[in-house]
C-alpha cells in the first residue's frame, strides 16, 4: 500500500511537471534589461551662452539654443541727412547707386529706387566675454541695405567670436536679429529670449581674415534684407545668403552691434566709416 500510494504521488508530480514545462515553452521568453543609459549633458557654458542680464542668469538654456546675448541697454538714437552741397558727397552718392543697381541685377533687391542715409563715423570698444552690445537707429525698416567699412581689434590673441555687426527686425520687447564680421566667419543669429545662430541658406560664411591682435582687421560689410531673405557682402562678395522666420515679425528697428570676444583690457575695438542705409520708396 505505502509503495502504490508512492508511485502515485511519483507519477502525479511527473505530469505536473510535464503540464508546468509546456505552459512555460508558451510563454514568451524574457529578455534581459540594461540600466538606463544616461544622456548626455547639455553643452557646458561657454563665451556665447551668456545670458544677457543677470535677471536670466539662472535660466536653463534648452537644447541646442542658448540665452540671448544682447545687452538690454541701447545707446542714444542718432541719424544725420545726406549732405548734398559738395562734390565729395555728390560723387559718394554716384558710388552708392552704382552698388545699388549691382544689388538689383543680381536679384537681390526688388527695385532700385530708394533714398540713403548716412551715419556719422562710429567707434566703440567692449569687454565681456561673450556679450554683445547694439545700438539702434529710429528707423523701422523691412527691406534695406546697410553697408560700412568696418575694422576691429582684439585685446587678445585668441579672443572667441567676435567682430562688429549690424542688428534688424527689433521688436519692442527686444527681439531681433544681428550679424557680426569674425575673422573666419559671418555670426548669424536670431534672438528671442534665448539666441540661436541661422546656418546659411547657399553660400558658406566662411571668411579668412589675419589676427585682430596682430593688427587691425578691415573689410567693407554690407547687409541687404529683401523679403524673407538676408544676404551678407563682404568686400563686395556675397558670403552667405540666409532665409528668415516667416512666423517672425521682421519690420522693426535696426542698427549697430559689437560682440566682445574676451575680458581682457578694452575686449574689441570697433570702427565703422562711410556707414549708409539704402531705404526703397514705398
Amino acid at each position: 500500500m505505502k509503495l502504490r500510494f508512492s508511485s502515485h504521488i511519483w507519477l502525479a508530480l511527473f505530469v505536473i511537471a510535464l503540464a508546468l514545462q509546456a505552459c512555460g515553452a508558451r510563454e514568451p521568453v524574457a529578455t534581459a534589461t540594461t540600466a538606463p543609459t544616461k544622456t548626455s549633458e547639455p553643452p557646458k557654458p561657454t563665451s556665447t551662452i551668456t545670458p544677457r542680464a543677470p535677471l536670466f542668469a539662472s535660466a536653463t538654456p534648452r537644447p541646442t539654443r542658448t540665452p540671448n546675448l544682447g545687452a538690454t541697454q541701447h545707446a542714444q538714437t542718432w541719424k544725420t541727412s545726406l549732405p548734398q552741397a559738395t562734390e565729395a558727397a555728390q560723387k559718394q552718392v554716384e558710388e552708392w547707386n552704382k552698388n545699388t543697381q549691382k544689388y538689383y541685377e543680381l536679384g537681390y533687391l526688388s527695385t532700385t529706387e530708394g533714398k540713403f542715409i548716412k551715419y556719422p563715423d562710429f567707434r566703440e570698444e567692449w569687454a565681456q566675454l561673450g556679450w554683445y552690445w547694439r545700438w539702434t537707429f529710429e528707423d523701422e525698416l523691412t527691406n534695406f541695405y546697410m553697408s560700412g567699412h568696418l575694422k576691429w581689434t582684439s585685446a587678445y590673441r585668441s579672443p572667441d567670436l567676435s567682430g562688429c555687426g549690424f542688428v534688424f527686425a527689433e521688436q519692442e520687447n527686444g527681439d531681433h536679429y544681428a550679424v557680426f564680421l569674425d575673422r573666419s566667419k559671418v555670426l548669424f543669429v536670431e534672438t528671442e529670449y534665448y539666441y540661436e545662430p541661422i546656418g546659411t541658406t547657399r553660400g558658406t560664411g566662411r571668411v579668412n581674415f589675419g589676427n585682430p591682435f596682430d593688427q587691425p582687421q578691415e573689410a567693407d560689410f554690407t547687409l541687404i534684407v529683401e523679403g524673407d531673405y538676408a544676404y551678407v557682402l563682404v568686400d563686395g562678395e556675397v558670403v552667405g545668403e540666409y532665409t528668415l522666420s516667416q512666423s517672425k515679425i521682421l519690420r522693426g528697428k535696426v542698427g549697430l552691434a559689437l560682440l566682445s570676444g574676451t575680458n581682457k583690457d578694452f575686449g574689441t575695438r570697433c570702427e565703422i566709416t562711410d556707414l549708409h542705409l539704402w531705404i526703397p520708396n514705398e
